[in-house]
């Protein structure tokens, strides 16, 4: 595993070129959701996932070093996060996020900090 939280863990498998759009999004203690949108940016890659009916559709921007696997047959994305750290994650805002540092700064922070879920 990495330092960097934007980074894809090595045990996430080789992504880069797969569209992860629609792929549901598995936490250690149920699904949360899908993922909206995607990035392989290098040291700055994430997903979106939308919530949904969960907790009335708010979308989250997951750092990929929350991501500890994808299964491409099944079309999962599994986090080592609860279904409660990404109810109270900080809301996906997409014009903070294409252009400010200071959001992906807090957003880092976030993720950084929660502990990891437990298997």
């Amino acid at each position: 595993m990495t330092d960097n939280i934007w980074v894809y863990r090595l045990s996430a498998g080789s992504l880069e070129g797969t569209d992860l759009t629609g792929y549901k999004v598995e936490a250690v203690d149920g699904t949360i959701g899908k993922v909206d949108k995607h990035s392989y940016e290098t040291d700055a890659s994430w997903i979106v996932v939308d919530t949904g009916p969960w907790i009335f559709g708010k979308e989250v921007l997951l750092p990929a070093g929350t991501i500890t696997r994808v299964d491409t047959a099944e079309e999962k994305v599994y986090v080592d996060r609860t279904k409660e750290q990404v109810k109270e994650a900080p809301e996906f805002v997409r014009d903070k996020h294409l252009g400010d540092p200071e959001y992906h700064r807090e957003v880092g922070g976030y993720w950084g900090d929660a502990p990891l879920g437990r298997f």
